[in-house]
């Protein structure tokens, strides 16, 4: 795990200086503490009709694997390739082993040459040989071109920015503007307008104009300055399982046991995160079961009782016999606030960010790897709103039932104020059936939905907007589940958008920032494509979903793992903004000197502020979005 950065040139007055490469890998430094490497070439041939081009390519390494002789930038037997790499490789000594029976020969003993070894025989068609979750930049001298590549799930961070003359590439957008502070000039207002529909940038935009993410699963190839993008994985969502519920049950435990032993593999303490939930305690089950006992797991807690899940995680604990680590924590808001708008170089407004961090900060105190249970609830249709997607696929089915559910009378009738209540879900909930499934959904799970911020928005922001619709990014994957039920539309919608740019930016940011490295053992290909082949049937039944889960590994985990309520990791951010973030809301959000000021509308953002402190509604989670904005421009940009 670890932080690569560089850049290829083919005009001279864009070469990058030893100084240059040295300031955008200082930045990454947090990413890994434990070594650093740097390669710089001007690339000159005698009577080249063109201008050659530089390269540089900067590394700072974690060690996890091979502590001795993995330090990077790596290159085969004659240097005509070279590489950096951020991740794990897991089935490195497979790959190896096939490697030097074709004759290569390894200088290390690490993941990384395999990858400069493998690229040399295939080209880009090695990525789709790798599992495990990667940024990869390699510099092919013979091709004299720059190939980039970034793991299937979007587990591992890599950001680049194509300029004419030069492609500059890093794991965080802070080493690019190390390189050019000047990148950070101008900002994509299509880009805030995603932020506040979803809480995050999506890609491939970056909230900054001139510097974009390469999208998961996907590789680019940069030569005679031009690039090209190319994807190299693609579930068939075409594909059902072939078998019985039980076949599926096996495949899916010898999966399970498989991708967790993979990633057991490290040369340093090792340990997981435990919530209690389904997911995180199965993954703990697993490697008590597979490693060699006495697994460390790590979970925070919090004085308020419906933040508080810690209780839950020392009762699995016990039954599994782990060696567990629990902490009470008192978030302290303002502090945390300015450094995660540091760490997450975009705007970024998932407020379980925070316990993410505490958790991650806790756990590198005794380890320097964990495992986790991401992407379970995407992948066995874990959250709450499916259920919710299921009864309104029922509902679109009755024609003369959703319009008298849509206007009802109730609609008038005033709800709590609390975002919880039953009532105001209801009310939610029949007020989007008039809408289209993927309209709803999106109005559903967004911070600030289209009628929202219409009325924040100042008309100038809106011009500067154009045609483009934050919807557009969700649409996309649900019209390529467009032909299975509404449920698997919304989970694959999950999996390619929230999944990538939301939990995994979450964690990698919060876990890096701490020098820790966190691996996800759901997110194993191999397993994404199981679950993606699964009937519904077996999946989601009486609109609860993770039935596969519960019939393969209730036997192993205490009964209660599986009959609680999911509970969201979070924070008390209602209550934050009504007493020590009140103040800092009010000069940051209606001071004089708001840098969103030219963009929304004060006396909607003042609304915003009294319905919330008055108690008329909670506008908590917007709140935080506009927080995170306004203190990210002071801190990032001019």
């Amino acid at each position: 795990m670890c932080g690569i950065t560089g850049a290829v040139w083919t005009r001279e007055p864009l070469a990058v200086s030893r100084d240059e490469l040295a300031r955008m890998t200082d930045a990454l430094r947090h990413r890994g503490p434990d070594d650093e490497g740097m390669m710089r070439r001007d690339l000159h041939h005698a009577g080249a009709s063109r201008q050659c081009p530089g390269v540089a390519l900067g590394f700072r390494r974690l060690a996890i694997i091979d502590l001795e002789t993995g330090n990077q930038p790596i290159r085969n037997e004659d240097e005509t390739v070279w590489g950096v790499f951020n991740g794990e490789i897991y089935n490195f000594k497979e790959l190896r082993r096939r490697l030097e029976g074709a004759g290569h020969r390894f200088r290390t003993r690490g993941d990384a040459e395999t990858i400069v070894h493998l690229y040399e025989d295939m080209g880009t068609d090695c990525f789709a040989h790798l599992n495990g979750m990667f940024a990869i930049a390699i510099w092919d001298a013979r091709r004299r071109q720059l190939v980039l590549a970034r793991d299937r799930m979007g587990q591992k961070p890599l950001v680049y920015a194509h300029t004419s003359g030069r492609l500059a590439f890093a794991s965080e957008l802070k080493s690019l503007l190390a390189l050019d502070a000047d990148l950070g000039r101008d900002i994509r207002h299509t880009a805030v307008d995603a932020y506040l529909t979803w809480q995050y940038v999506p890609h491939p935009e970056t909230i900054f104009a001139g510097i974009d993410k390469l999208p998961p699963a996907c590789f680019a190839v940069y030569r005679d300055d031009r690039l090209e993008i190319g994807r190299y994985w693609e579930p068939d969502l075409r594909r059902r399982f072939e078998g019985t519920r039980d076949d599926a049950v096996d495949e899916l435990k010898r999966l399970m046991d498989d991708s967790v032993r993979l990633r057991l593999q490290s040369d340093v303490p090792l340990g997981a995160f435990l919530s209690g939930g389904v997911d995180s305690s199965i993954i703990v089950a697993r490697m008590q079961q597979l490693g060699d006992g006495g697994t460390r797991t790590f979970s925070i807690g919090f004085p308020v009782k419906e933040y508080d899940e810690s209780g839950y995680a020392a009762e699995v604990a016990r039954a599994l016999g782990t060696d567990h680590c629990q902490q009470q924590v008192e978030p302290k808001a303002i502090e945390i606030l300015e450094r995660l708008v540091w760490h997450y170089d975009e705007p970024f407004a998932d407020s379980s960010a925070i316990p993410t961090w505490y958790l991650a900060e806790m756990t590198r105190q005794s380890v320097t790897v964990c495992l986790s249970g991401d992407g379970g609830d995407e992948l066995f249709l874990g959250y709450p709103r499916y259920r919710a997607v299921a009864l309104a696929d029922r509902i679109d089915r009755m024609p003369a039932l959703r319009p008298l559910l849509a206007h009802a009378f109730w609609q008038r009738l005033p709800a709590p104020a609390r975002q919880k209540s039953k009532w105001r879900q209801w009310k939610r909930f029949c007020e989007a059936l008039a809408a289209s499934p993927l309209r709803r959904y999106g109005d559903w799970i967004a911070i600030f939905a289209e009628n929202r911020r219409a009325a924040l928005y100042r008309d100038e922001f809106v011009d500067s907007l154009g045609q483009q619709d934050p919807l557009d990014f969700l649409r996309a994957s649900w019209l390529e589940a467009a032909k299975r039920p509404a449920v698997e539309a919304a989970a694959w919608t999950d999996l390619r958008t929230y999944l990538p740019c939301d939990l995994m930016t979450k964690v990698d940011i919060a876990t890096m920032a701490h020098s820790l490295e966190c691996r996800q053992p759901f997110l194993d290909h191999r397993l994404v494509e199981l679950a993606l082949s699964l009937p519904l049937s077996w999946q989601f039944r009486r609109l609860r979903g993770k039935c596969m889960l519960r019939r393969a590994f209730a036997g192993a985990l205490p009964r209660s793992v599986f009959r609680r309520a999911k509970m969201g990791f979070g924070v008390p951010l209602d209550y934050w903004f009504r007493h020590e973030l009140r103040e800092m809301t009010h000069d940051l959000l209606l001071g004089t000197d708001a840098r969103t000021g030219d963009w929304f509308r004060k006396e909607e953002v003042s609304r915003l502020v009294d319905e919330h402190e008055t108690g008329v509604f909670n506008h908590a989670y917007r709140l935080w979005a506009l927080l995170v904005l306004e203190q990210w421009l002071r801190r990032w940009c001019r």
